[in-house]
Parts: structure tokens; sequence; C-alpha cells
């Protein structure tokens, strides 16, 4: 099978151990350790809305706001998403999570999480 992200429908085979990834460079806002990003965006639209792809993200803790509503599917890994308000959002494989816009809080990774997501 082959991968087609230029088709009218763009698609990826495997996503949940896709390894044609990119890098995304280390993830800012660190607050402990060192997390590293990669992946492979998969279709993104006028003004970025939508954007889906596969996000993987290597262990460590830091900052975040989440700029729109953001759907992700945990396929790996383990993490820990901590809201503001103190509410805690453990991620596993097999996780469905939505954040909504302006979500803010931590997020600490604890094994390589792999994330197919879609942000509108």
């Amino acid at each position: 099978m082959t991968n087609t992200l230029k088709s009218t429908a763009p698609h990826i085979h495997n996503a949940t151990t896709f390894n044609d990834l990119a890098d995304w460079g280390n993830q800012p806002d660190m607050a402990e350790g060192q997390s590293h990003s990669s992946g492979r965006l998969l279709f993104k639209g006028p003004n970025n809305q939508p954007e889906t792809g596969i996000w993987v993200c290597t262990p460590g803790r830091w900052r975040l706001t989440i700029p729109r509503d953001e759907f992700c599917h945990f396929v790996a890994g383990r993490a820990t998403y901590r809201h503001d308000n103190g509410e805690v959002i453990e991620v596993e494989a097999g996780t469905a999570v939505t954040f909504l816009a302006g979500w803010t809080g931590e997020c600490t990774v604890h094994e390589t999480m792999r994330n197919i997501y879609m942000l509108v």
C-alpha cells in the first residue's frame, strides 16, 4: 500500500507505526527534561484549518495552551495533562481526547507518545 498525501482524500496507511516522520524540534516552554517532537502533516487547509497529522513526542514536561479545538487519538505511549484548574487527564494508547481552544496547563510525557490529531 502507498501513502498518498496529495490525494482527493490524503491518507497514511499504518499511521500507528508509520515512521517517515519529519523532525519538528524540541518542545518549547520546557519545565523538565527535553521533549523532542517529530511528525507528519497529513493535511492543512486554508488558514491552517483544519490541520491533521501524526505527532510523536519524547518524555519531558512543559506548559501549553491549545490554540484551537484539537481532537487527539493517542495510539502509543503515556502522558499526563494537568489543567490549570487542577483537573488531570491521563492518556495512553487507545485514549481519545478533545481539548477545547484556550485549554491551558501542563503536559508530562512519561513514555514516548504517538497521537493522531486534528486541529479545527
